[in-house]
């Protein structure tokens, strides 16, 4: 019988409830600091520290002289940080903060991240104590502070220098000690710095860069904090003033922390829960039996359940209130509205006196989460002129949304084809001269080149074309629409396996059909598919099936270039005016990235060197070769062309754009 199972369930469970450790959430976000934040903040008692230009001021300049001041600023709640019976707690803590001189280049002194059984300041800890200790608490049990120090001032001979981080333990002197001068960070320039500090109940992992760059590990180190502090601590930032000034404020601070709860409180919790959750149960079944009946519905939160975790556990961007994205779009105004695609509608808006774009995204996305957050932990991470920049993220009342710097000129497709039926809605649009263009299509070599070597981990990209493509206020193109990018997490590797064909019909390689892999091979296909449409003015055609590769651009392009007349196929719009030399080589490169062998094509490093008349194109057969599989590779090695290895198995899914 099927109540069997279910007593069965109910009967672990209540086990598994009463053996439980009483775990507790403990997490806040603060994307700024607004007046209205002050409720949830404990500040100092002297009200040194307050809030003002949406930042978390440590030691303001309200009164004109800020020499020789400190000040707390904390969370409102304390931490429940060990318990005797249940062990040490675990967080995971972002925050940015900014330290700038006031009018001197002389500064000092910095601020700390604490965790303190206290939340007065100590007396008379201005100056080198950074407003952690003083002179009669410093190494001593009765401080009872942890702190991790961002220091501007070398105050002691044992310093390190004037820019560097420390862990403090009941003292201002740290037991260890790193420069940021040795990760291109300076603390007191006035320059936003992202801080990660991670405590998994035995390690503390300290991590800093620049916002919007890759997080540097610091340092890591064991610590008992159960040994150091009491049950309960605060939870915030203090910070310093001496002869020398400077503002040290917290411009974001997010914490995601799992205390131990109270040990006292889980017998009445088995009581409370157990009948709450047999009734759910129960309900749920018979919930489960109705809507298996019913046709699947998309629920937003699909396979990713908790997309802040996903995305809390990356160095990602600044992560912005609903209510500021309204503003900034006037509630979404259909006014503000710049376009509309399968992943969501885009907005333009002002933040800050900036201008900035919000997409939206659709509700009826079908992998809207997941792209979501692929485009947050992976291009949030990047820094590089030819990509756009991804300046904030929100997630809030079922709301996805992602905020990137306004580009004054749109997407290139709108230049490219504009003369389409298609298109005959649209404004009129100039014609780019080849100058544009062959800038153009260097730029987004120069971002995929960096994709796939220059950063940290290769990222394939899975979605060129020319509608993900931005243009800036010069023309200068900007890869975007980080959707369907996947970074391969070991540097060596030049795939990502997958279990459904991702990309748009037209500029996907014809061995994605068979192999359940993305290459920087594919990723390469589809750039020269880019580069033939951008020269001819002519899209790339339907592709979704196999048969269909002949009536695409590549096999239209290949006809001209096999009757020695490749140069007939430059888009009519130009009239003619344009380098021979250079569109002829543009377009050969084109075909060979367009291969149908990948082993053949060139790597980006290659098609920069031709882009820039450093190398001649790639030798490409007059005429076009056909597409076999499994494709063989040159009889003769050549170093340009990476591999991507022979073990194929079929795609159970078409998943296009």
């Amino acid at each position: 019988m099927a109540t069997l199972p279910v007593i069965k369930l109910l009967l672990t469970l209540i086990a598994l409830l009463s053996a439980s450790r009483s775990v507790n959430c403990f997490d806040f976000s603060f994307s700024d600091f607004q007046q209205d934040d002050r409720k949830d903040l404990l500040l100092s008692n002297d009200s040194i520290s307050n809030i003002f230009r949406d930042a978390l001021q440590i030691t303001p300049d309200l009164n004109g002289d800020i020499r020789n001041t400190s000040g707390r600023a904390y969370y409102g709640k304390k931490f429940r940080l060990w318990s005797k019976k249940k062990g040490t707690a675990t967080f995971n803590t972002t925050f940015v903060i900014n330290i700038s001189n006031k009018d001197s280049p002389d500064v000092g002194e910095g601020l700390a991240f604490i965790l303190s059984a206290d939340s007065d300041v100590p007396i008379d800890s201005h100056g080198q104590w950074l407003g952690i200790v003083n002179s009669t608490t410093n190494g001593t049990t009765q401080a009872s502070v942890v702190g991790v120090e961002f220091d501007t001032r070398k105050s002691y001979e044992e310093d390190l220098d004037d820019n560097h981080v420390g862990l403090d333990i009941n003292s201002c002197y740290s037991t260890l000690q790193e420069s940021l001068s040795n990760y291109g960070v300076n603390l007191s320039i006035g320059e936003d710095v992202k801080v990660n500090v991670q405590y998994d109940g035995q390690n503390m992992s300290v991590f800093v860069s620049k916002v919007n760059e890759t997080a540097n590990l610091v340092f890591s180190v064991a610590l008992n904090l159960q040994e150091l502090l009491p049950e309960n601590v605060f939870v915030g930032f203090s910070a310093s003033t001496g002869n020398f000034t400077q503002l040290n404020c917290i411009r974001a601070w997010d914490f995601n922390g799992e205390d131990v709860g109270d040990e006292n409180s889980n017998l009445l919790w088995v009581w409370i829960l157990v009948p709450v959750v047999s009734l759910a149960l129960l309900s749920g079944i018979g919930f489960y039996l109705y809507w298996s009946r019913k046709s699947k519905k998309y629920d937003l939160e699909g396979a990713y359940p908790n997309i802040e975790d996903h995305i809390k556990s990356t160095t990602a961007p600044r992560r912005f209130k609903l209510r500021e994205l309204r503003n900034a779009t006037g509630n979404f105004n259909h006014k503000n509205k710049l376009g509309k695609g399968g992943f969501g509608t885009v907005y333009k808006g002002v933040w800050k006196e900036k201008e900035i774009a919000v997409k939206r995204v659709s509700k009826k996305s079908n992998q809207g989460n997941q792209e979501f957050i692929a485009e947050v932990t992976t291009i949030g991470n990047l820094n590089h002129k030819n990509l756009v920049k991804l300046v904030g993220w929100c997630y809030e009342n079922r709301e996805l949304l992602l905020v990137y710097e306004f580009m004054p000129h749109g997407s290139l497709d709108k230049y490219i084809f504009y003369n389409d039926k298609a298109s005959q809605d649209e404004p009129s649009q100039p014609t780019l001269r080849w100058e544009t263009r062959l800038m153009i299509i260097q730029g987004v070599a120069e971002a995929l080149d960096y994709l796939h070597n220059g950063s940290d981990k290769r990222v394939l990209h899975r979605d060129i074309k020319s509608s993900n493509i931005m243009l800036d206020s010069e023309f200068n193109a900007r890869l975007g629409d980080f959707g369907l990018a996947r970074t391969i997490q070991q540097r060596e590797k030049t795939h990502h396996s997958t279990i459904e064909i991702a990309g748009t019909p037209g500029y996907m390689a014809p061995e994605t059909f068979l192999i359940s892999r993305a290459t920087v091979e594919t990723d390469v296909y589809s750039y020269g598919i880019l580069v033939l449409e951008v020269i001819c003015g002519r899209k790339p055609g339907n592709q979704s099936e196999l048969n269909n590769y002949n009536n695409s651009i590549v096999n239209w392009l290949w006809e001209f270039y096999r009757k020695g007349k490749i140069t007939e196929a430059v888009d009519s719009k130009l009239d003619g005016e344009f380098n021979e030399k250079e569109v002829e080589s543009a377009l050969i490169l084109g075909l060979a990235c367009c291969h149908p062998n990948p082993h053949y094509r060139p790597s980006m490093k290659t098609v920069l060197a031709v882009l820039t008349g450093e190398a001649d194109p790639p030798q490409v057969p007059q005429q076009r070769p056909s597409f076999v599989w499994p494709a063989m590779p040159p009889v003769f090695s050549q170093s340009d062309y990476s591999l991507t290895g022979s073990q194929f198995t079929t795609f159970s899914e078409i998943s296009a754009r």
